[in-house]
């Protein structure tokens, strides 16, 4: 799971508040989560999944990060498991 709406903000050293220090100051309106494979490049697996949210009310970084954390709870469990049945 990748905490921002690949391929934007993602690559080598991007990763928790990395991520979302990155978006904050790239003044992004929306960010969300990516749930992808894994292979040998960072971040270029393939997406299974992705949900966006609206940022643009976030003072912080730290704000970011709480409403991200929420969408990765109610989505990630979910859609590992539709991916495994497939």
């Amino acid at each position: 799971i990748h905490p921002s709406l690949l391929p934007k903000h993602g690559g080598k050293g991007m990763f928790g508040m990395n991520v979302h220090k990155s978006v904050f100051n790239a003044k992004e309106m929306k960010t969300g989560i990516t749930i992808h494979t894994i292979d040998e490049e960072y971040d270029k697996g393939e997406i299974i999944f992705q949900k966006s949210i609206s940022i643009d009310s976030c003072k912080s970084p730290e704000e970011i990060a709480e409403k991200v954390l929420k969408i990765e709870h109610e989505n990630f469990a979910k859609t590992i498991h539709k991916y495994l049945l497939k």
